[in-house]
């Protein structure tokens, strides 16, 4: 098992999207916070389902149901999953 840690801008991209769904309807923050909670839940036991898509072997999972994607990476000598960004997927994906 992995243990996962967010970076702290990936804490704040999370934090700022729970924040914004919260105040566009009750209760759908947390329906978006649980959602990234699933998808971190499977990183936990295996990381190495998705595929590399960026330098640095950077992975990506997309979450199913909000239009975001989780970039992580994986070291595999602390057996830890690092949490880049939580991203919008309408950003330029050049700039996180």
């Amino acid at each position: 098992m992995f243990k996962v840690e967010l970076l702290a801008i990936a804490e704040n991209e999370l934090s700022d999207s729970y924040d914004w769904y919260e105040e566009q309807q009750i209760g759908l923050g947390n329906r978006f916070y649980n959602d990234v909670n699933y998808y971190l839940s499977l990183l936990e036991n295996n990381p190495h389902q998705f595929p590399i898509k960026y330098i640095d072997e950077l992975r990506s999972v997309s979450i199913y149901k909000f239009p975001f994607v989780i970039i992580y990476w994986i070291d595999e000598s602390n057996t830890a999953v690092y949490v880049v960004s939580v991203f919008h997927t309408s950003r330029n994906p050049r700039v996180f």
